[in-house]
């Protein structure tokens, strides 16, 4: 057992260079220890991203603001010289996620097992119902909730409350990432 504690903090996070292209990971981001970061990635600061996590920017590039979290199981990738990932500040993406090649604003919220496509967009404060598909091309109006397969309009929200709400599970993630660098 004392061996087993030992080693497990020699774990680290895999973040490897592809085509030239080296992650930039801003200070005070967490990477638990088997998410994978590879390739043309800016991580900005405050941000945590999650176990078995996977940000593959070995076809294009992902951009990913402060104050994110990327939870368990998600992945982000692109389409070769087609489409990037642009993820802005104060964004929460739920477990298990797949992010491909779409821009999501600041504050938006992405549901657990959501789907979001080649150059979707998900307008600031809006929220993608779990297990959603947004598909290429959407455009999720901010400030809106968004659900379904194919993901359509459901409701406006109240913008204070849909700030509000995501803003705290954005600093949420920032405490529980702390727990973790102890």
């Amino acid at each position: 057992m004392f061996f087993c504690l030992i080693i497990s903090k020699f774990y680290m996070a895999l973040i490897k260079s592809v085509r030239g292209f080296t992650p930039k990971i801003a200070e005070n981001v967490y990477l638990a220890d088997n998410a994978t970061i590879i390739g043309d990635v800016v991580i900005g600061k405050d941000s945590s991203i999650w176990f078995n996590t996977v940000l593959r920017g070995d076809v294009n590039s992902i951009r990913i603001g402060e104050r994110v979290n990327i939870q368990d199981g998600t992945v982000v990738h692109t389409l070769y010289e087609k489409s990037v990932a642009e993820i802005g500040d104060d964004v929460s993406i739920g477990h298990n996620v797949t992010i491909h090649g779409a821009t999501i604003e600041d504050g938006a919220l992405i549901g657990m097992n959501a789907v979001v496509l080649d150059h979707a967009v998900i307008g600031r404060g809006a929220l993608v119902a779990a297990g959603s598909v947004v598909l290429s091309g959407t455009k999720v109006d901010a400030g809106c909730i968004y659900g379904g397969a194919p993901a359509k309009f459901i409701k406006k929200l109240d913008p204070e409350q849909s700030e509000e709400i995501n803003r705290k599970i954005a600093r949420n993630y920032l405490m529980y990432a702390g727990w973790y660098k102890e």
